[in-house]
């Protein structure tokens, strides 16, 4: 019979008798078409991007995340795909001594490539088109866009999709007939089973491991809220990485030499099997306990950002607009008692109450600080080192905080957004200022608690004329020519609060901006409530790309896992079986297999909990980037989805136990 008639049959027939190692890939070849396809073909729905002014923020994230998940897929795939040539090695090496040359056995491979590319393009695309509204229901939720946007496919999504998956299983093929055409027919009924040598230099890899983990963890703990926080982000995540890597590949060696060299701990039927069965696939096992704590980690800190982002969307919104509406006036003289007026008379047509109406004077200036002392900005100030800083008169503070204050001379009240500075006085622009107190709060100036760029301080001083100094003095240090004009400008904010949810409060808000624009000296205005709804729907994608990509990284996590029980399994079977004939019993063979599993499955559990405990300094200051300032949430949400995983940890231990004893069975 014709060789090449065989083929297609060996395929197909080759496929299934593989079914433990193909059926995982095929699932999880499903789930990366699912993803990319809903980033697909959300990006590409029109009324999305067009119509709606706010949708820009979510389609931008949906962009971003479609780029980073190629990037996570592709690797992912790759190795997966490695370890199906693994696998068949020995397959294809007795094919070539039964009579097929490597074409044919190519030819067999692009077969079977192409099948697996059919079957995982369809799943995934059948179980796009099943969800794809769904997630983007949920997009729209999290995002605050109107629900009745219309889901449109279009088939621009499905052809991208099937070009992004056409390349990787190109690249996977590429590499599965380079494997087999480089191997000769007895490596290849070998391959499979082949043992590793030791890596030399192995305490030169641990010590780099350690330097580059501690230089990641140092960048952690040490990173401040400036402009840099993503840029040492992106270089503490490499460090870890590469860290770990190298720290595994020592380390575990390390640490299993130590036991074979303890004769009296080496030499017992529980221990012998275990640890001469991972010092013979040494540099693998390495890689994948890596690859297991870096997923892990993955999981939990994408979890624990994603919850707290989401938990914390509305105090994020209140930070960056405390009101619902506000103005600025450059002159003219609004008074409190007309705008209470007007806020009366809204409240009674649309039925909403005012929870505050301020209307206060204020002096704003930008300005460079060395510890207590406030600067002239200059030429080379960097923009994380440029502070704004506000002049308030106690008669503004006391009637917004409702308080009755007093101060003395040149004394002041001072506020710094971020962390207390607990300075007993402060010097603004060579004039010294005693701090009488310094404020814990004061509405509308949030206070974050952390120090972080754009920070903003506020010195509330004695009376008007104290204030016409301070901006006396800014006016000399900086140079400005006409000093008396400078001084007697000032600043007027009107600034409004209203009760209950920002969607009933548009048409009140609406009514209020025109009325306040049309007031005289009339300079600026932020409406809060679209303020808002921007922010929401910005963050709001970063919220669904982090429910994806947790369930990507949970899938990547779980299939490193289960290849790797069921490759060492087949490898561990005919060790197993001999120690069986030689009088293991059953219950010591399972014994040693827990003993095995639960060591390999504790260290990178392990890695990844103190990953996760120096990552948090650098989660919680890019919460702190994006104005989410509240420290215990991080910590409680990072506790919990901690034991959450630590669980779902577990039952995959259990399972891949049982799986592993029953293949060695």
């Amino acid at each position: 019979m014709n060789k090449w008639k065989l083929l297609p049959h060996m395929a197909i027939k080759g496929m299934g008798q593989n079914g433990n190692v193909y059926y995982p890939y095929i699932v999880a070849g499903i789930f990366s078409v699912f993803t990319f396809f809903i980033f697909t073909a959300i990006g590409y729905n029109q009324e999305l991007i067009s119509g709606l002014p706010r949708a820009a923020y979510a389609w931008m994230m949906l962009e971003i995340g479609k780029v980073l998940l190629g990037i996570i897929l592709i690797p992912f795939l790759y190795y997966a795909n490695s370890f199906l040539i693994k696998r068949r090695t020995r397959e294809f090496g007795l094919y070539s001594i039964l009579g097929l040359e490597k074409r044919h056995i190519g030819m067999l491979l692009c077969l079977e490539t192409m099948a697996s590319y059919g079957i995982i393009m369809a799943g995934g695309i059948v179980l796009g088109c099943v969800l794809s509204k769904l997630l983007f229901l949920l997009l729209l939720r999290l995002t605050g866009l109107p629900l009745d946007i219309q889901f449109v496919f279009t088939w621009k999504a499905f052809r991208d999709t099937a070009l992004f998956f056409a390349v990787v299983f190109l690249i996977n093929l590429l590499y599965g007939l380079f494997q087999i055409g480089r191997a000769k027919p007895v490596e290849l009924l070998s391959g499979s089973k082949k043992g590793e040598k030791e890596p030399r230099r192995i305490w030169i890899y641990g010590i780099l491991g350690v330097l580059l983990v501690a230089a990641g963890y140092r960048i952690s703990i040490c990173s401040e809220v400036n402009s840099m926080i993503f840029t040492d982000f992106f270089c503490a995540v490499f460090f870890v990485v590469a860290g770990t890597y190298l720290l595994f590949t020592s380390g575990s060696i390390l640490l299993l030499r130590a036991l074979k060299k303890n004769k009296r701990f080496y030499y017992k039927a529980k221990n012998f099997v275990t640890i001469s069965g991972m010092l013979y696939r040494m540099k693998k096992n390495a890689a994948s306990l890596a690859n297991i704590c870096i997923f892990s980690t993955m999981v939990i800190i994408t979890l624990v950002c994603t919850i707290t982002l989401y938990r914390g969307l509305d105090s994020i919104g209140y930070y960056a607009y405390p009101y619902d509406v506000s103005a600025d006036y450059g002159e003219g003289d609004l008074a409190e008692e007309k705008v209470a007026e007007k806020v009366r008379e809204l409240e009674g047509k649309y039925g909403i109450r005012a929870l505050r109406t301020d209307v206060y004077d204020f002096r704003r200036f930008s300005c460079g600080r060395k510890g207590n002392r406030f600067e002239t900005v200059g030429p080379d100030t960097k923009f994380e080192d440029t502070y704004g800083v506000y002049l308030l008169t106690l008669a503004d503070y006391n009637r917004l905080e409702k308080e009755d204050k007093t101060l003395e001379g040149n004394q002041v009240l001072f506020l710094s957004e971020g962390s207390d500075l607990g300075l007993d006085s402060i010097e603004f622009m060579g004039m010294e200022l005693p701090v009488a107190e310094e404020l814990a709060q004061l509405y509308p100036f949030p206070k974050s608690g952390k120090s972080n760029f754009g920070t903003d301080f506020v010195i509330v001083v004695k009376d008007e004329e104290a204030r016409n100094a301070c901006a006396r003095a800014f006016a000399e240090k900086n140079g400005i020519i006409d000093v008396d004009a400078f001084v007697e400008s000032g600043y007027q904010k009107v600034g409004i609060l209203l009760e209950g949810e920002d969607g009933q409060k548009k048409e009140f808000v609406d009514e209020l901006l025109v009325w306040l624009q049309g007031q005289e000296g009339f300079t600026a205005c932020r409406n809060g409530v679209e303020g808002r709804e921007g922010t929401k729907s910005m963050y709001g994608g970063l919220l669904f790309i982090g429910i994806l990509f947790g369930i990507v990284f949970f899938m990547c996590l779980l299939l490193i896992m289960y290849y790797k029980q069921i490759s060492e399994g087949y490898e561990d079977q005919g060790s197993f079986a001999i120690m069986q004939k030689v009088g293991m019993s059953d219950g010591e063979i399972r014994g040693t297999i827990h003993r095995q599993i639960l060591t390999v499955f504790l260290l990178p559990l392990g890695g990844a909990l103190m990953h996760t405990c120096a990552g948090m300094f650098m989660v919680d200051n890019l919460m702190a980037a994006l104005n989410l300032f509240n420290n215990w949430m991080i910590i409680w949400w990072t506790f919990w989805v901690s034991l959450l995983f630590i669980v779902l940890y577990g039952i995959c231990y259990l399972a891949t136990a049982r799986t592993y004893y029953r293949i060695v069975k």
